[in-house]
């Protein structure tokens, strides 16, 4: 069996903090693979990029996401007890009840909020002559996502609320005194969501039927033994702050809208069948999360590499979705490339890979489609609005990425 690739440095911790999205597809060009092996943070772990690594990445039962993240990103955007801590059956069961969530009425009931709270922010935003749109979309993708998950939230508290939301995001890959202060946020909105969630459950608050809120306080396991509040409260947190991460990719879509401004035009007219593709290359495109962790369930070979139970192992998401193996011009911006696309789910990967049914992929990745799509009409049909002079540039050794200056818009005002 042949060895395993290796890079040459004895710990590439410091290189990863340097190159952030870019450091495995760098390597893998350098060594001439798609899988190697190197140490981070002294720890051995090999990492794999493409659609076969995605693919293997992702079947049901090969890998476990437990012990593969570190501990502060762990409790930031999971948290243990949560969705994809599990394994197994138990996974399987709790998949079921979000995937339960996303009907087409649900789904198109997200993008209506979405424009409903735009459209309500519009006027504030033309009376403040220039906003970041990624600061707002934390705001507004907060109160959407509170009222489609049937989570009360009192106005005066919103703007709270998507700090906390926006905080576990944005610190999620970083180390230093802002980590901590976003695990005190996330602490106390867990506290909230706890509260929430026994209310519920004594009739104390009324939910919408069907809502997220009240399927996740009513969710029972395989042994019919209620989900304890510690539990329903992540799971309700991991409805809301993957929404508020949205605001991520509407911020590059308005910037995608910026540098391709004969794409903003045909979406202005009116087009339609051009507004998916552009809405998936956006995704392709630009950075969200660089890679995703996972721990071998068990031993196993694959394209004469061998695994052993506990291996760690980092897929590259970023790096799958530049391949251009799988992508030619894979740095250029050409949303035309997915008319007609098959919908690999393997190739395709800025939320996972795989089917999101048996799998560990997102289950929330139709409503970012809607959610994005809908932006993309009101960026371009709702508003008139100029990029003033800014820094539009994306340091990719920032995890998460997103463009200096937040993506500022100025001249604002409500189109006819």
């Amino acid at each position: 069996m042949p060895d395993t690739p290796r890079a040459p440095a004895l710990d590439d911790t410091l290189a990863l903090l340097r190159e952030g999205y870019t450091f495995i597809g760098r390597r893998c060009d350098e060594l001439g693979t798609d899988l190697f092996a190197t140490r981070l943070m002294m720890t051995p772990v090999l990492c794999m990029r493409g659609a076969e690594a995605a693919r293997m990445f992702y079947a049901p039962g090969r890998f476990t996401r437990q012990g593969a993240m570190p501990r502060t990103t762990l409790w930031l955007l999971q948290d243990k007890g949560s969705v994809q801590a599990l394994d197994g059956a138990a996974h399987r069961h709790r998949k079921a009840m979000f995937m339960a969530m996303m009907s087409p009425g649900a789904i198109a009931g997200a993008a209506d909020l979405l424009e409903k709270h735009w459209r309500e922010a519009l006027p504030r935003w033309e009376a403040a002559g220039e906003v970041a749109l990624f600061e707002e979309m934390g705001l507004l993708l907060t109160r959407v996502a509170c009222d489609w998950a049937g989570v009360p939230l009192r106005e005066e508290d919103a703007p709270t609320l998507a700090a906390e939301l926006t905080a576990m995001i944005e610190y999620s890959g970083r180390v230093g005194p802002g980590t901590l202060n976003a695990l005190r946020l996330r602490a106390r909105t867990e506290r909230r969501m706890r509260a929430l969630v026994r209310e519920i459950r004594a009739g104390a608050v009324p939910v919408p039927e069907g809502s997220a809120a009240a399927l996740i306080a009513a969710h029972r396991a395989p042994d019919g033994t209620p989900l304890d509040e510690k539990a329903a409260a992540v799971e309700l947190i991991n409805i809301l702050r993957p929404t508020v991460a949205v605001g991520r990719f509407i911020a590059f879509a308005a910037l995608a809208l910026h540098e391709n401004p004969a794409w903003r035009a045909r979406f202005a007219a009116g087009e339609e069948d051009g507004l998916e593709p552009f809405v998936q290359e956006v995704r392709r495109f630009y950075p969200f999360f660089p890679m995703i962790g996972g721990r071998a369930c068990e031993a196993f070979e694959w394209h004469g590499h061998r695994f052993a139970a506990g291996d760690w192992v980092l897929l590259d998401l970023y790096g799958t979705n530049h391949d251009p193996r799988l992508w030619p011009e894979p740095h250029r911006f050409r949303p035309e490339r997915f008319h007609g696309w098959p919908g690999d789910p393997d190739t395709l990967v800025p939320q996972g890979a795989g089917d999101p049914y048996q799998g560990h992929r997102c289950p929330g990745e139709w409503i970012t489609i809607a959610l994005m799509g809908r932006a993309v009409r009101l960026l371009s049909q709702a508003m008139r609005y100029a990029l003033p002079p800014q820094d539009l540039s994306i340091r990719l050794n920032r995890m998460p990425a997103m463009a200096e200056s937040g993506v500022r818009l100025r001249e604002i005002r409500r189109a006819a």
